[in-house]
């Protein structure tokens, strides 16, 4: 297993999780622990960081507290169940928290593969009890793009799209290789499976924790204060788009040197939902407060399912038309920054290799964040691993996807024969 990326979370059970099926519980308990010393030092951090790269700029960022997963329904046998692995929380809700999922992963190194084997079962067993196979809902999913459609009024008068489903050139079970399954009863609406806890942090106070230096004494001292080793950390949530297109190929982009992390690696299109994008016309993001945020919460899904599909018409130039939905694939934790949190997604794309590439190079809103687009096939990504040269050019963002990727697509593949 590779120290820099692990898995925290996976949905191979559901062959990934679509908008409704997710929910988000937000609260100020959510957010980091802080004290004036620590204030100081990532005041400190920030400004000599603005002094040598004065294009990064502050933002406001949700911060991945912990998760948890739904209850068994009662058609459903329970399944004995290991305690959490923090130690304590509530068994019926089996809240995971990130801080000893993380620890328990990244600790691992010298018996790596062992250890990614044990977070893995244990998250299969998690899932396997709670939901069954299940027929298919038209209705859940009919709402679902009707709302997601009102998202993308937009892009009705993009030129050169064409319709989302199926895509072109594929069946569509190609354009939506992780079919769904009904979560709710008849003439219900889906019932949330997962349940995101979060809270409020910025792109500052991610520099001066999870990516200064002092990262690891941060981590000893929250352990002793908090008994919880991320308390002082940022966290916060990050989003990529595992982007497949009608020719079954996965795009990479190679990042830019004017980045601020993982400077000319390959990476997958992504970045973070954005708390401000929850309140239209709201210019100021220092006046954001959980507070505020708590009386929109479906707004906020929407933000986190919607904003990897920006993040990818941004990066590459492809029209959110030409996408399909978002599809939750897991939860993936980068150990180069602390074990930062990332949501990573599949997203079927209704253009070529060929046409992706022509809109590539045309430059989008972001084209300065990368310099270079690469293809591999489907089959290419499935059999990546430290064995094959190109993992080293990956990021750990686009690493954590790839893992997830692979622990997903064979999954639902399986089940369709």
């Amino acid at each position: 297993m590779d120290p820099e990326v692990s898995v925290l979370l996976h949905c191979t059970a559901w062959g990934g999780l679509l908008e409704p099926q997710v929910q988000v519980e937000l609260s100020a308990r959510f957010n980091r622990q802080t004290d004036p010393a620590l204030e100081s030092h990532i005041e400190e951090v920030w400004t000599e960081r603005v002094t040598m790269e004065p294009w990064l700029f502050n933002g406001a960022k949700f911060r991945l507290h912990s998760f948890s997963l739904a209850s068994p329904q009662p058609s459903c046998p329970p399944t004995p169940q290991p305690p959490c692995m923090n130690g304590g929380g509530d068994r019926d809700g089996r809240q995971c928290s990130i801080q000893k999922e993380e620890e328990g992963q990244h600790e691992t190194k010298g018996n790596a593969d062992s250890g990614r084997a044990q977070v893995l079962r244990h998250q299969r067993d998690q899932i396997d009890g709670v939901i069954g196979e299940r027929q298919h809902n038209d209705k859940d999913l009919s709402s679902y793009k009707q709302r997601e459609g009102n998202l993308r009024d937009s892009q009705t008068s993009t030129p050169g799209c064409r319709d989302q489903h199926p895509a072109v050139g594929s069946s569509a079970a190609e354009a939506q290789p992780f079919p769904q399954r009904d979560v709710g009863g008849k003439g219900e609406g889906p019932t949330p499976i997962l349940t995101l806890r979060l809270g409020l942090t910025c792109y500052r106070d991610f520099l001066g924790t999870n990516w200064s230096q002092r990262a690891r004494k941060l981590r000893q001292r929250a352990e002793v204060e908090y008994g919880d080793p991320l308390a002082l950390l940022a966290q916060p949530l990050g989003v990529g788009g595992v982007l497949c297109t009608a020719d079954r190929q996965v795009v990479l982009i190679r990042r830019s040197q004017q980045v601020a992390e993982a400077r000319g690696l390959l990476d997958i299109p992504g970045g973070h939902p954005e708390p401000k994008a929850v309140f239209e016309g709201l210019d100021e993001e220092d006046r954001i407060r959980v507070e505020m945020l708590q009386w929109r919460e479906e707004a906020v899904v929407r933000e986190l399912f919607s904003s990897v599909c920006a993040e990818i018409r941004d990066e590459v130039n492809v029209p959110l038309c030409s996408l399909g939905e978002p599809i939750l694939m897991g939860i993936a934790l980068n150990h180069t920054s602390a074990g930062r949190p990332s949501a990573e997604f599949y997203i079927s794309c209704s253009l070529t290799s060929t046409e992706v590439r022509e809109l590539y190079w045309q430059g989008g809103i972001e084209a300065q964040e990368s310099t270079e687009i690469v293809f591999l096939s489907q089959t290419e990504v499935l059999r990546l691993d430290q064995s094959t040269p190109l993992w080293s050019e990956l990021c750990p963002s686009a690493k954590g996807a790839v893992l997830l990727y692979q622990l997903v697509l064979p999954d639902r593949e399986n089940k369709s024969n």
